[in-house]
């Protein structure tokens, strides 16, 4: 019989199964597709990520792009100009999800 799952903590959430936090964290219909263009185009601005991705909706990219940065995979940097400048990149932590997704490829 395998061992229990030992409790997993991410923000004020807790998660009793490895498996269940990296669902959570990256499942879904977009955030795996983020993640992908992320991790094989390199930083992207959101205009151009936008474009890998013509069905998500502009809302709905915004969202995941949020949720993806709190959960430490994706990171937001904004440059000070006019107009604003913002460009997206994945951390060493989503870089780490990269080679699952290349196994779906």
């Amino acid at each position: 019989m395998p061992a229990p799952c030992s409790l997993k903590r991410c923000g004020d959430k807790e998660y009793y199964c490895p498996v269940e936090l990296a669902i959570q964290i990256i499942g879904g219909k977009w955030k795996p597709l983020v993640l992908w263009h992320l991790g094989t185009l390199g930083v992207l601005r959101f205009s151009e990520l936008k474009r890998t991705m013509p069905n998500i909706t502009q809302k709905m990219l915004t969202q995941q792009l949020r949720e993806l940065e709190s959960d430490g995979l994706v990171e937001r940097k904004v440059y000070p100009q006019v107009p604003p400048k913002v460009e997206y990149s994945l951390t060493s932590l989503g870089e780490s999800v990269n080679p699952v997704l290349k196994q779906l490829n």
